[in-house]
C-alpha cells in the first residue's frame, strides 16, 4: 500500500516535470494536506483558506460550545475580505457590530460554564 508520502514524493517528481508552471505547494505532514496553487495573490489564497474555515463552522452547528465564535469570526472575515478592495456599506459594518455583539455573548455564555 503506498503512504501518503510516498503519494507527495510521487507528485514533487511530477511538478519537476512542470518548471515552467509557477506553482505553490504547501505541505502539511501532520493533517497529511497537501494544497497547490498557480499565481495567486495573497487575497485569493486568504479566501480560499477561509472556505475550509467556512465549511466547518457552517456544519460545526450548536452541538460544539465554540460554534458561535467560529461562526462569527468567519463570517466577519468573509465580509472583510469580500470588501477588501472597497468599502464597507454602513449595513455590512452594522453586521460586523452584531457579530462583535454575538462573540461578546458567546464568551460570556462560556466563562459562566466554565465556573
Amino acid at each position: 500500500m503506498t503512504s501518503f508520502d510516498d503519494f507527495y514524493n510521487s507528485l514533487q517528481d511530477l511538478i519537476k516535470n512542470h518548471k515552467d508552471i509557477n506553482l505553490k505547494i504547501i505541505h502539511d505532514e501532520n493533517s497529511e494536506i497537501i494544497k497547490i496553487s498557480g499565481y495567486t495573490t495573497p487575497l485569493d489564497r486568504a479566501k480560499n483558506g477561509l472556505e475550509d474555515v467556512l465549511e466547518l463552522s457552517y456544519t460545526a452547528a450548536e452541538h460544539h460550545p465554540f460554534w458561535n465564535l467560529l461562526y462569527q469570526c468567519s463570517d466577519i472575515s468573509k465580509t472583510v475580505l469580500e470588501k477588501w478592495n472597497s468599502q464597507l456599506s454602513s449595513e455590512e459594518l452594522d453586521q460586523i457590530r452584531w457579530s462583535i455583539d454575538e462573540l461578546k455573548n458567546s464568551c460570556i455564555k462560556l466563562k459562566r460554564s466554565d465556573s
